[in-house]
């Protein structure tokens, strides 16, 4: 038997009244079960009043006050308790019992014990089945409210219970001591003259419950205490425990104090309970989510202990306990440990807590299925047009205030007054002269068509186009792209139960009758009409349809659907179309979700047939036209129509207003109307028909990239299109079981690493498999198709080659051994066909329609255009979106997904710890996200002073580090969302920013570090901090979203971005600057580079301007490459960044915005060279010089010691955390930051060098013995954060290099520079597409191998094996470098010999990527 069932029953026997709250979401409650299974125990039934969940229990509770004894019984929950809060004070002198039953966290309902006198606890089912009655007892013969807390236990539990004749004599005993004087207690405090009065009361109920239990006792012959000490008799530590658990340990020294009575709980008690040899207390408490800081329990040892006359106190600490089955005697120990160690202010924890610290997920309340009929018809009458303003599925952004009336009325307010400030900016742009005819016509069609759902729209989208694609300068132009998204004219329903209508004001349905706003309400009411009578008579519902009525401007319907579905659409519809206040009651009797339909139907019947629920509609409209505004559509209460109308009831006020109007009324219900509206219902219902008869098709996707999610979404519009009722989901929100109730069901997925699933796809498979490992076939009801993702290129070793769609094949097989049967064949998309996957899915989807019998049906509707980033970035309203909204969401430590496209224009990556991603997922708890903050840095160079408050970020923050990026910046992982604030203002209190460090902007512009040319590195310098400042975007969102700075004047939104617009960029932009001869930056791997020219006297003259460089690229795909720069001339400094802004801004209007192919390089090999540049200098006025001669010899850093021009020493080195912020702190130049990944310590004056050289050795940073190879290496970031690493890179290459050095070591290479570099993914960070050597991820362990990169950046590698894992590296590698080391020429590098030796052919340019791929000649790789 479970506690719950043990407190019922003892409740049902000893009350007069029980008032129940029903838990959340539809959850049996064991309350309620028990109380209905003992309804025929006895002839002396209690009262019950079941109340919905987040119901006010007060009213029900205060109306019986007169009772003998009144039990209140609830689930702990913050919604239910608190209700409860506001009575207590009014219940605290009632014969009130209030049993609540606990899960684990006793948070909640500790709140209630401060009003509450009297406060008992339960552990067991046992002790709650004792402790009920004792409470009984004593909230009857004292007259005080009692509250029983007491844990849900299992279902299994033995319990011993009192007999049911037993319990009414115990209530109605006597006291065992009548004289009620202080001297029953030997420790009372009846002669402590000081005491106050609330102590001496508190002495007089612990009396009273000193009694109650002798009574008890007497009756169950258990004992009943309200400490229980047990343990050891002389022990040095004392630990309180409030809890699940009963801690049955032994250990030497620990004594344990189990409270089962919290109030009244005198200190004379406790200080009783803890011996003399105790030197420290532990108060253990089960309250994982108490909002101070000190815990209840422990206040009240605390307390104790200060009134208690000893020289010697022991210490007490404050411990929290978690999961209570996992406590043992190591645990304790294990506290006891951190007990010596922390601090007294600090909670030690006991158990596990990972399960209760976690900021608790929104619940979403649930929807009935019966409730979803009248949705359904809403959805079948509005379609695009229905918005339902109170929807569960907000309550995940908005929290449970968004099902509330009276806020989403204040929620449509702001949406109506902004739709008429839209309405307004329309009629102020029409009194433009300059528009255009066309815009005009379109703006005026609008004002005139604004409430038609399909019009509205489309003019709407139509005045969107005109006005971005003209050039209309008037300030409501602006305002009404702002507003674009109110044009379409939606049908606005707030969908509530028949609680809303017991109190009409505090529910809000009062505010929304009173509005006169354009609003739709749908009330459901649920009581059966053969319940009608057994309803709280205390809580009487108003009428709803007769308060709306009264306010006269009100449309107002009664409607029935298992009665009349023409009725319910003839409302619905009229309700829609009155401009003003719409009130829809309509009937729906169930008691609970697994009632049949049928029973629904006979429920409604005998209702509308009794006139119970009379079926009406009252339309204000028609009154204002002089027609008749009230039309009753019950046909049986038209029968009888005047006795019906003496009724106080729905019509009551229009008998008052119109006793004639009976006649008129049934009169016009003629033979004609009545046919008529018979035919309108027939029709309506084959149209329901039609939907409800086509099969539903349950669509399922697993997808990383977000490819097949894509073509899943799309496939389920293209079925509701068809009249099908389609459901899109990840196949690891749908369980097995819930898999084998599916008629239809379609699987799309890509494949991730080696044919493995997609991660929302994984735990999925497993579940199948597992069934398949037992010879299960739970499935035979299924029917199904597959349609997979892959790319034939990718595997294309004959070895490989089963990887290709490897996920598909095997989910596709795995199915039919279930016992599924197959409807159509596998589909199989490859990347390698002429559209892509696109090929074979156009030759699957139709085979689909086909099974589910609707290929044959003509779909005229375009298909809605898909949301993409530039959607998202011209709806941000200039990179705002919702990201305040998302930081203040604690429900989840991730932000919306459309935020976290805008959040990388503020330097913001959102990812997550993909090494326990399958762990935490396997828990049922989200990703554990975190966020990469990337820091603008242009040039690379940084103080001290802000090295050391970076050092300091990356402590308080993130993971503890803070990486060099191949852009010369520093980024900072393992930010959670609730320091991303804080962590960026402190990165702007060090005078550096996040802005454009990330997103479709010009990024961190980057310069050659080249210490001894450090007057030349100094103008470099400046000129690349003006291009990155002209450059930066102009919005204020930055700066309100993260720096708490004000909206410009009048709080009024009026950015404007001069040089990005709202689209902004098509994709990322990125500038370099190099100084020649040292290419460390990769110049012409970038959009534009700047290569510096030098004049006689060796100071910056100008800069060679070179285009068109990016190394993003997409494996298989052949329309993407890498692309190297090309130079189109000269330029002078003063013109460098007119002419960076030019180049951006041609490829801002002429980018395709696509996601593969938007990149400058791709725009240049589109348009050509010459006609870029041609429109680049049209921009700019006047041509480009001729490009001056320069030299590049290297593309890697130089180590070691050397001095600049200035006399200045600097030195190359590597990021040693603790060594670089010891030389910060005595430092007085600066830190420059190298595209390589390396860190230059410069500026040091010569007085200086002896302690920056001490502190070097101190630390170990003057290693200068690292290999060539090493040296010239570098990887991106990868695994564990980086969402679209395949590979792992920089935690793998130092591992790669140990073997590869031993190579080089071998064939005399240690010293010899060859470039190597490594990346997660195809999209080249680290570009390794200009390497000598490079590594791409394609999966765990395996990479793309590329060669005959240039050394200094002048030449792209290409592909020479598609596929290796780390022996084939090895063995590709050894013979190759031994063939180098013998046979080089003089100066040879790597890469120009493998290409001279005929490993691999020369790329002559990005397009030519591809060609001769996979080696040459002998060397050349064998594929597919």
């Amino acid at each position: 038997m479970s506690s719950v069932v043990a407190v019922a029953r003892i409740a049902y026997f000893a009350s007069d009244v029980i008032v129940n709250s029903q838990p959340p979401n539809a959850i049996a409650s064991g309350f309620a079960s028990t109380f209905d299974a003992l309804r025929f125990a006895t002839p002396n039934r209690p009262s019950i009043s079941h109340l919905p969940f987040g119901a006010d229990p007060g009213a029900a509770l205060f109306t019986s006050r007169d009772a003998r004894l009144i039990s209140y019984t609830s689930y702990s929950h913050r919604h239910a308790l608190n209700q409860l809060v506001l009575h207590l004070a009014e219940l605290s002198s009632t014969p009130t019992v209030l049993h609540v039953a606990v899960e684990e966290d006793l948070s909640d309902v500790l709140v209630l014990q401060s009003t509450i006198p009297l406060c008992i606890y339960s552990r067991t089912p046992q002790q709650a089945h004792d402790n009920a009655l004792l409470a009984s007892r004593l909230a009857r013969t004292e007259a005080q409210a009692v509250l029983h807390v007491f844990h849900v236990g299992s279902q299994d539990g033995v319990v011993d219970e009192v007999p049911q004749d037993a319990i009414q004599p115990y209530l109605l005993a006597q006291k065992p001591f009548a004289n009620g004087h202080a001297n029953g207690h030997a420790n009372g405090h009846a002669n402590d003259a000081a005491h106050s009065k609330s102590a001496t009361d508190a002495s007089l109920l612990f009396r009273a419950y000193e009694h109650a239990v002798l009574s008890t006792v007497s009756l169950l012959r258990r004992p009943s205490r309200a400490l229980h000490r047990h343990g050891s008799t002389e022990p040095h530590t004392v630990i309180f425990t409030l809890g699940h658990s009963t801690f049955d340990i032994d250990i030497d020294g620990v004594s344990f104090v189990d409270v089962s009575l919290l109030k009244p709980l005198l200190p004379s008690h406790i200080i009783g309970a803890i011996p003399t040899s105790t030197t420290r207390i532990i108060v253990a408490e089960q309250v994982h989510h108490w909002s101070m800081k000190w815990l209840p329990l422990y206040l009240e040892v605390v307390g104790a202990l200060q009134q208690a006359v000893s020289e010697h106190r022991p210490i007490v600490q404050s411990c929290v306990v978690g999961d209570a089955a996992a406590i043992d005697s190591v645990s304790v120990l294990k506290v006891l440990e951190q007990a010596a160690l922390e601090s007294l202010s600090t909670h030690l924890i006991l158990g596990d807590v990972s399960s209760h610290t976690r900021p608790p997920a929104t619940e979403v309340p649930h929807v009935p299925q019966h409730e979803t009929s009248y949705t359904k018809i809403l959805g079948h009458l509005f379609g695009n047009r229905l918005e339902i303003s109170n929807s569960p599925e907000l309550v995940s952004s908005l929290g449970h205030i968004a099902t509330s009336p009276e806020f989403t009325l204040g929620r449509l307010r702001g949406q109506l007054d902004e739709r008429a400030e839209l309405l307004t900016s329309v009629q102020d742009l029409l009194q433009e002269p300059s528009i255009s005819a066309e815009l005009h016509a379109a703006l005026s069609s609008w004002a005139l068509s604004k409430d038609d759902g399909e019009k509205s729209k489309q003019l709407g989208d139509e005045i969107a186009r005109l006005i971005q694609a003209g050039t209309v300068a008037h300030p409501a132009a602006a305002r009404i792209l702002e507003l674009s998204s109110l044009f379409p004219s939606l049908s606005r329903w707030i969908i509530g139960s028949d609680v809303w209508s017991h109190d009409l004001g505090a529910s809000g349905l009062h505010h929304v009758i009173a509005s006169k706003l354009n609003i739709n309400v749908l009330v459901l009411d649920t009581l059966p009409y053969s319940a009608r009578n057994t309803a709280d008579p205390s809580r009487r519902k108003q009428d709803v349809g007769l308060y709306a009525m009264n306010h006269g401007d009100v449309y107002v319907a009664s409607v029935a659907v298992y009665s009349s579905y023409s009725q319910v659409l003839q409302a619905l519809a009229e309700a829609d179309r009155y401009d003003g206040p719409s009130i829809v009651l309509a009937y729906l009797p169930y008691s609970t979700e697994n009632v049949p339909a049928l029973d629904i139907l006979k429920e409604t019947k005998l209702a509308v047939d009794a006139g119970y629920w009379p079926l009406y509609r009252w339309n204000p409209a028609k009154e204002r036209a002089g027609k008749e505004p009230f039309i009753l559509d019950s046909d049986a209460v038209k029968n009888d129509l005047q006795r019906f109308l003496d009724r106080q009831n729905h019509l009551s006020q229009l008998v008052r207003s119109k006793p004639e109007l009976a006649a008129e009324l049934v009169g016009s219900l003629g033979e004609k109307l009545r046919q008529a509206r018979k035919q309108r219902a027939q029709q309506s219902y084959n149209e329901l028909l039609t939907a409800i008869d086509a099969p539903p098709l349950l669509v399922l996707y697993a997808s990383d990239g977000g490819r097949s999610e894509k073509m899943a979404k799309r496939l389920a519009a293209r079925g509701k299109l068809r009249g099908l009722s389609t459901t899109v989901a990840t196949m690891d929100s749908v369980s097995v079981t819930d898999l084998a109730k599916e008629e239809y069901v379609t699987f799309l997925t890509s494949v991730a690493g080696q044919g493995e699933f997609p991660q929302n796809g994984r735990t999925f498979i497993k579940a199948l498999n597992a069934l398949a490992a037992q010879s299960e076939t739970p499935l035979t009801q299924l029917r199904y198709s597959v349609f997979g993702l892959g790319d034939s290129h990718y595997w294309p070793r004959l070895e490989d080659a089963h990887y290709y769609n490897k996920a598909s094949k095997d989910l596709d097989a795995r199915l039919e051994q279930l016992g599924a049967q197959r409807v159509c064949q596998l589909g199989l998309g490859d990347d390698q066909d002429a559209d892509g996957p696109e090929t074979g899915y156009k030759l699957w989807e139709p085979q689909v329609w086909k099974v589910l019998g609707v290929d044959a049906i003509d779909v005229t509707e375009a298909e809605p255009e898909p949301i993409t980033n530039e959607h998202i970035k011209v709806a941000s309203q200039y990179l705002r979106g919702t990201i305040v909204e998302g930081l203040q969401d604690n429900t989840t430590g991730a932000l919306a997904p459309s935020d976290t496209q805008l959040t990388k224009f503020h330097g913001i990556y959102q990812q997550d710890d993909r090494d326990i991603r399958d762990e935490r997922q396997a828990q049922g708890v989200e990703p554990a996200y975190s966020f990469m903050i990337r820091v603008r840095l242009p040039g690379g160079v940084c103080r001290p002073d802000q090295w050391l408050l970076m050092d300091q970020i990356a402590d308080e923050h993130g993971c503890g580090t803070f990486k060099i990026t191949t852009r010369q910046t520093f980024q900072f992982h393992g930010v959670i969302k609730r320091h991303l604030k804080a962590a960026i203002q402190d990165i702007n209190r060090s005078l550096l920013d996040t802005l454009a460090a990330c997103g479709d902007v010009n990024r961190n512009v980057i310069v050659s570090a080249i210490p001894s040319r450090s007057k030349l590195h100094a103008q470099a310098y400046d000129f690349a901090k003006k291009v990155s400042e002209h450059l930066l975007p102009r919005t204020t969102a930055y700066h309100e979203i993260w720096l708490d700075k004000k909206l410009v004047a009048g709080e009024a939104l009026k950015d404007v971005e001069p040089l990005y617009g709202e689209f902004y960029l098509p994709r990322k932009f990125k500038i370099a600057v190099a100084v020649p001869p040292n290419n460390d930056v990769d110049l012409f791997a970038n959009d534009v580079g700047f290569i510096a020219i030098v004049d006689k006297n060796g100071d910056l003259e100008g800069f060679n301007v070179t285009i068109g460089g990016g190394m993003g690229v997409t494996h298989g795909n052949k329309k993407t490459y890498p692309r190297l720069g090309d130079v189109i001339g000269f330029c002078a400094v003063e013109q460098g960044s007119d002419i960076a802004e030019k180049i951006m801004l041609v490829q801002k209007d002429n980018g395709n915005r696509e996601e593969y192919n938007a990149r400058l390089k791709y725009t240049i090999d589109r348009m050509g060279l010459d006609t870029f540049k041609a429109e680049v200098e049209r921009r700019l006025g006047y041509q480009l010089q001729p490009a001056r001669p320069f030299v590049f010899d290297r593309n890697v850093d130089d180590f070691g010691w050397s001095t600049g021009a200035d006399g200045k020493h600097h030195l190359p080195g590597q990021e040693f955390k603790t060594g670089l912020r010891e030389i910060a702190k005595i430092h007085k130049g600066t830190f420059r930051t190298t595209a390589n990944q390396h860190l230059i310590i410069t500026d040091i004056a010569p007085a200086d060098v002896p302690t920056i050289k001490k502190l070097l050795a101190q630390y170990k940073l003057d290693n200068l013995s690292q290999s060539g190879l090493r040296l010239s290496s570098s990887a991106c970031v990868a695994f564990p954060t980086c969402g679209l690493a395949m590979a792992e890179s920089e935690r793998y290459l130092p591992i790669l290099i140990d073997k590869i050095e031993k190579i080089c070591e071998e064939n005399g290479l240690r010293n010899d520079s060859i470039v190597m570099r490594m990346t997660g993914c195809p999209n080249g960070c680290a570009r390794p597409y200009v390497a000598e050597i490079a590594f791409v991820g394609k999966a765990p362990g395996t990479y793309s191998m590329l060669l005959g990169g240039g050394y200094h950046g002048q030449r792209l590698n290409k592909i020479y094996r598609e596929t290796v894992t780390e022996p084939e590296i090895l063995a590709t590698l050894q013979p190759m470098i031994k063939h180098y080391a013998l046979e080089r020429l003089p100066g040879e590098h790597f890469g120009d010999f493998v290409i001279r030796a005929g490993y691999i052919a020369p790329t002559t340019s990005g397009a030519a990527w591809y060609d001769g791929m996979g080696g040459e000649g002998q060397h050349r790789e064998r594929s597919l």
